[in-house]
């Protein structure tokens, strides 16, 4: 089992930035991805940016140029640093560790970013 605790979301105006946390403890083993999805209201979760345990990122088109996804393995923590927010980047944003060889996947409570004057 994984446990993922997610922090740093809140509300913020448009432009502004935020940084969220997501700390994954328990069985963290082998090649593995961390990443954030977002869903917001009456919408499907999508992928906003994912970090394997090498270091290769992917993010999603939406965000390219303003999120920039970090992590630190020693800590098993993942980073999302989030500028130039805009009010459709209003969503939960959820944690998701993954062990791809195995097919486990988990999942974070989330954290709710608003973006708003």
């Amino acid at each position: 089992q994984v446990q993922l605790v997610e922090s740093g979301g809140g509300l913020v105006q448009p432009g502004g930035s935020l940084r969220l946390s997501c700390a994954a403890s328990g069985s963290i083993f082998g090649i593995n991805v961390m990443g954030w999805y977002r869903q917001a209201p009456g919408k499907q979760r999508e992928l906003v940016a994912l970090i394997a345990s090498a270091g290769s990122t992917n993010y999603a088109d939406s965000v390219k140029g303003r999120f920039t996804i970090s992590r630190d393995n020693a800590k098993n923590t993942v980073y999302l640093q989030m500028n130039s927010l805009k009010p459709e980047d209003t969503a939960v944003y959820y944690c998701k560790f993954a062990i791809p060889a195995y097919g486990m996947n988990y999942w974070g409570k989330g954290t709710l970013v608003t973006v708003s004057s």
